[in-house]
């Protein structure tokens, strides 16, 4: 699938506030963006929005974002860029190296022989779906999860927001209970499925393509005693009256896709919802928050 990269540039600053705004314009709607220093003498930065050619309105989209940003745009122009139709997940990790979190080590198929003896090693293959581990929000997850588990091991878990299936798999590993897995996006749920057997936890780990927590699943399985939610903080936010109904008394809630600046308006929105913060982890700009019922 083709994409367009609607970008425009600007100094450090400006670059920062126009991504802040573009990211609560965007984010419930999959939308990737970026924004990436591109000349270091000047502080250059240039923000980016990718937009799929073929199921989305590059043009609606363009529009949104000169609304978003106001009547002159800042005074800056928005450029288009059509990216060439390459598999650019699979790309990257193939010159990934592996990555350790607490015991965790996640590798692709290239670097088994980096696994060693007391590892829990997940193997991810290239796929389309989010979260190698690579990237803070996933690996500040593990973490927290290898601290917790080692202390209680829950009767059941939700990976709510799977993406390639790394926590869920983590979670059949090392908690070795039934889990819950789930994702808006069918595809991620396919990926997920296929890491889970690859990993030999498929038999542990029920996915589902589901929006919310309305799914009849949550109800067949849960309450959770153990939740972990990789997502973004605003619908974090606004899940976390159902997330509150879905864990069990006394259950653990993970928390992360949220960036350091956003924590408090995390915090404050599930205290609302009866749960207490219990650890941050904080991890580059990025922190994984962890709450109780």
């Amino acid at each position: 699938m083709s994409q367009i990269r609607l970008h425009l540039s600007a100094g450090k600053l400006e670059a920062e506030r126009i991504f802040e705004l573009l990211e609560r314009e965007f984010e419930d709607d999959g939308f990737a963006l970026a924004n990436l220093e591109i000349d270091e003498a000047e502080a250059i930065y240039e923000v980016s929005v990718y937009v799929d050619d073929e199921t989305d309105d590059p043009a609606a989209a363009e529009a949104r974002m000169a609304n978003c940003l106001g009547s002159d745009s800042f005074g800056l122009r928005i450029d288009r860029e059509m990216l060439p139709d390459i598999d650019w997940v699979a790309k990257s990790l193939e010159g990934l190296k592996p990555v350790r979190a607490g015991r965790f080590l996640i590798h692709g198929c290239h670097d088994r022989e980096a696994v060693r003896a007391n590892d829990v090693a997940i193997e991810i293959e290239a796929g389309q779906a989010f979260g190698t581990g690579h990237h803070g929000t996933t690996a500040g997850c593990l973490i927290v999860l290898d601290h917790l588990i080692s202390k209680r091991r829950p009767a059941n878990a939700l990976d709510l927001g799977t993406g390639s299936g790394v926590l869920a798999i983590a979670l059949a590993k090392i908690a070795k209970c039934p889990v819950l897995a789930t994702d808006i996006d069918p595809v991620a749920t396919h990926v997920a499925t296929s890491n889970a057997k690859l990993n030999g936890t498929a038999g542990n780990i029920r996915f589902e393509t589901a929006t919310g927590l309305t799914h009849r699943a949550f109800i067949e399985e849960g309450p959770f005693d153990l939740i972990v939610a990789n997502i973004l903080a605003r619908p974090l936010m606004r899940l976390a009256p159902e997330i509150a109904i879905a864990l069990a008394p006394g259950g653990q809630l993970v928390l992360s896709g949220i960036l350091a600046t956003q924590r408090r308006m995390v915090l404050a929105a599930f205290r609302q919802a009866g749960l207490f913060h219990r650890q941050t982890l904080w991890r580059d700009e990025w922190v994984t928050l962890h709450l109780e019922r």
